[in-house]
């Protein structure tokens, strides 16, 4: 895989002007930066770029404004990013036009400067033509580290890789070997589990995977309509009912292509949505009329821990309870301790990625302990849909 795709190992960069497109869309909270794991990944490719004696210069975006807007700027988290990585990182009040080509023209080699919100100009996301040759004027090279925004197809994330060389950066590089190992040539076999409230948002996920893995585990909300598609009362249990036909025709593809499709067999379920409120497991044929599924029940979480041990590789998306409302993160909490305990055993290669899943991981203690954890939500879902993403593609090697 990281074959196919040019990375910093096949980049001359000394002395060259090295456009870095990042992800800098960090958490803030009254212009601090509440939580810095996007800079620390970065820091890798900026670090190594300017010791190889390259002008760093990062583009990246942040939130969504119309136009220019103060609240949106990147001014504190350059600062922020400063400390991280502690070195000195230049600002420049626009990313294209007389501002930055003016802080460009004053880099010495391996010094590091970041340009303003590329989405302060509309063309950015437009992939504007225009817009791509302003932004290619100050590089010599493009190197692409944000594979959190490679399924956009934007001037800074894709366009760029049509003006200028391009390359993988470390984060990205590490990214697409680990996705690699989780489902282009994994070892087998392999084992996802998919959880999150609806079907809806992940019919394409599932159809990919059947022809993808050995084993599917379904949990969380939408457990409960494959549930309700076989016939079983989940009461007021949160369920897609409409979605029933596609969970039946999810299960016959899985059947054609050989792939176990695991459902709870037991359920802890409440009256009220709400942590801690009462609860008591059941069989799925003793759901009670008025209950609520809140998450997989003890007989469940056996059959996770088995399909876990039969696995070598393990892809995980979406919790399998309501893991924000204790007690029902337990099944989430402990399928991902036994997971990360498989990983740290090196009897499995786990990956895992999606915001909520990220959330889960650090709720369980255990992030670290799995073999990747991705950061990026709709570029590691769109990837695992089996379907192309722009940012990617453009730097496999031609």
């Amino acid at each position: 895989m990281a074959g196919n795709f040019r990375t910093l190992d096949n980049a001359d960069v000394k002395g060259k002007r090295v456009l870095v497109r990042v992800d800098l869309n960090v958490p803030m909270d009254n212009g601090r930066v509440t939580d810095t794991t996007r800079l620390e990944r970065i820091a890798p490719t900026i670090t190594e770029i300017s010791d190889k004696g390259g002008k760093v210069i990062l583009l990246a975006h942040f939130g969504r404004p119309k136009g220019r807007d103060a609240k949106e700027s990147l001014k504190p988290v350059a600062a922020e990013l400063a400390q991280v990585i502690r070195r000195h990182v230049a600002f420049a009040d626009d990313c294209i036009g007389e501002a930055a080509e003016k802080a460009v023209a004053a880099m010495k080699d391996g010094d590091i400067l970041c340009l303003e919100n590329t989405r302060f100009h509309k063309e950015e996301e437009k992939n504007d033509p225009a817009f791509v040759a302003q932004l290619a004027k100050l590089g010599d090279i493009w190197v692409n580290d944000a594979f959190s925004a490679a399924h956009r197809a934007h001037a800074s994330t894709e366009g760029l890789g049509h003006k200028l060389p391009a390359y993988a950066g470390r984060t990205m590089q590490a990214e697409l070997d680990a996705l690699n190992k989780a489902l282009e040539a994994p070892k087998k076999p392999v084992i996802a589990i998919i959880g999150g409230a609806k079907v809806s948002t992940k019919i394409d996920l599932l159809e990919n995977l059947v022809k993808k893995v050995d084993a599917l585990v379904i949990g969380g909300g939408m457990a409960n309509t494959f549930l309700h598609a076989q016939g079983i009362n989940v009461g007021k249990s949160l369920a897609e009912k409409d979605l029933a036909a596609t969970a039946l025709r999810i299960m016959e593809k899985a059947e054609a292509a050989n792939c176990a499709i695991i459902l709870p067999v037991d359920a802890v379920v409440a009256y009220h949505f709400e942590a801690n409120a009462p609860s008591h497991a059941y069989g799925l044929d003793g759901i009670p009329a008025d209950g609520m599924i809140l998450d997989v029940g003890p007989q469940s979480i056996e059959r996770i821990h088995a399909a876990i041990d039969d696995a070598a590789t393990l892809v995980w998306n979406g919790p399998v309870g309501a893991f924000e409302l204790t007690p029902f993160d337990h099944g989430t909490v402990v399928a991902a301790k036994y997971a990360a305990q498989r990983t740290k055993l090196g009897k499995l290669v786990s990956v895992a990625g999606g915001g909520d899943t990220v959330a889960a991981l650090n709720h369980a203690g255990v992030a670290q302990d799995f073999t990747y954890v991705s950061t990026a939500g709709g570029a590691f879902l769109e990837w695992m849909e089996g379907k192309p993403l722009p940012g990617v593609e453009v730097l496999r090697a031609r």
